[in-house]
């Protein structure tokens, strides 16, 4: 059995609270715009922020704001029919992959991290493909586990859930998140390494 869906269907239970909390109507800010070239090593795709409008839509969401990078505006509700969402959540980043090419005529692939802790290779793989999709204005939704410190040292903790990585600085070894089950704090700047190890065993969309 695939290991990103071996892993999804292990975690069933925390995909039933993949967002953490209710966060009421999906809350939209304005829009990010593209940025060519912000400065030496830096790249941010243009797209909308979205909040998940339940605990368990967190997929949808983070899909439908790496779809408005290019333009289109998909409901979470309809996302969330393709891509086969319940109150357990969405399966796996396989799902993701699948929605994203149906809309973007096949630009997503799917990459795992296996292992429990990401590898040297797999941090490297990581940041490669980050810029490689942002710099074509592509964000990335990656399937994260357990807690992750951002560069504030901030705690972000979940028993499950999906991310859009939407910017990168230092030559992608720092990322900015939009994280739809934050919309008092929408996004946050996280260590490549330390968003590596938070997917670990899962697996991303880029």
């Amino acid at each position: 059995m695939n290991s990103i869906f071996r892993k999804s269907m292990l975690s069933v239970a925390g995909l039933m609270v993949c967002g953490g909390t209710v966060v009421g109507p999906a809350v939209a800010a304005q829009a990010a715009p593209a940025t060519a070239g912000k400065g030496k090593g830096e790249r941010s795709a243009g797209y909308e922020y979205e909040a998940q409008p339940n605990f368990f839509y967190c997929g949808p969401a983070s899909t439908r704001i790496a779809l408005s990078a290019e333009g289109k505006e998909v409901s979470q509700d309809e996302l969330a029919a393709k891509l086969g969402t319940t109150e357990n959540g969405t399966d796996s980043a396989i799902d993701i992959t699948r929605v994203l090419n149906e809309y973007t005529g096949g630009k997503y692939k799917t990459t795992e991290i296996r292992d429990d802790v990401a590898t040297k290779e797999q941090v490297e793989r990581l940041r490669a493909d980050v810029r490689a999709a942002v710099d074509q204005g592509r964000p990335v939704v990656a399937n994260i586990l357990g807690g992750a410190l951002d560069i504030d040292g901030v705690e972000h903790s979940y028993p499950g859930h999906y991310l859009t990585v939407v910017e990168y600085k230092d030559d992608g070894n720092t990322v900015l998140i939009a994280d739809p089950a934050s919309p008092n704090e929408p996004t946050y700047w996280m260590d490549v390494t330390e968003l590596a190890n938070w997917i670990a065993g899962r697996g991303y969309s880029s």
